[in-house]
């Protein structure tokens, strides 16, 4: 898991958060079209759907878009859609296990999207199954540290959310792990328990990032060269530009050095 979160915080904070924007509003709304069609187009009914527009809302994604995609998921109109989801694995530098998953309506695009990525990026296609036994589904929900709320008049507070108060929240919910990420909380849980732990942390006032359901490594493989963790990223950032590929999944840990270096430049 540590992993998994490392190399995730290390990414965003890398980001060019404009040049992606586009590339992440596509993949929310596809999420919320697939969640719409799998579980109906009301997300009072639906916990996958009302997860998959907060995230959507978090990320700033237009209102319209996402009513918009609700109604496609949902079959209403002339442009409802229909994905299919196909998951790929592949090995990538210094032996890091790679899960890719993809949501698409082509999958001889998406399989050629994903061979072209990893091949020209020093890594490999891996038999099926080799690398999926090296994860888990996991439910995570992250919670920020700190978090804006209603103060006097129209003014807003900073309040620091403690990793104490989300034990306490999340007393009766099953939560396996919180995990400290720096600049937020990870909740650790078994899938089936993800919306009772999500709504143990709302009951409590507490506003979370996300609630996803994700594939989390059973160990890590330790990335101990700045060189290394460079092509990694690259066939990484590769693999996102793919309309189709919805997650990138790693048990790839930098080590403390490594990621100080990354962060730095």
């Amino acid at each position: 898991m540590s992993g998994h979160s490392k190399w995730a915080t290390t990414k965003h904070k890398k980001a060019v958060i404009d040049a992606k924007r586009g590339k992440l509003f596509a993949k929310l709304i596809k999420n919320i079209e697939v969640a719409a069609r799998v579980g109906g187009g009301d997300p009072g009914g639906n916990p996958t759907l009302y997860d998959a527009i907060q995230k959507a809302k978090k990320n700033s994604v237009p209102n319209d878009n996402i009513d918009r995609a609700v109604k496609r998921g949902s079959g209403v109109g002339a442009d409802a859609v229909n994905y299919d989801t196909i998951m790929y694995e592949a090995y990538g530098p210094a032996g890091v296990a790679i899960l890719i998953e993809c949501l698409t309506d082509n999958r001889n695009r998406a399989v050629s999207d994903v061979r072209v990525a990893v091949t020209r990026n020093g890594g490999t296609i891996a038999d099926g199954g080799s690398v999926q036994r090296l994860f888990e589904r996991k439910g995570l929900v992250t919670v920020a540290k700190s978090q804006e709320v209603p103060g006097e008049g129209r003014k807003t507070e900073t309040r620091e959310v403690t990793e104490d108060e989300l034990l306490e929240a999340t007393l009766e919910a099953d939560v396996e792990d919180v995990a400290d990420n720096g600049d937020e909380f990870e909740l650790t849980c078994d899938p089936n328990d993800l919306v009772e732990v999500r709504k143990a942390v709302q009951a409590a006032g507490i506003d979370y990032n996300a609630a996803d359901v994700a594939f989390v490594a059973t160990f890590d493989q330790d990335i101990d060269t700045v060189e290394a963790a460079q092509k990694l990223e690259r066939l990484i950032d590769a693999l996102e530009e793919s309309d189709d590929v919805q997650n990138v999944y790693t048990n790839a840990n930098l080590t403390d050095e490594v990621r100080t270096q990354l962060e730095s430049e």
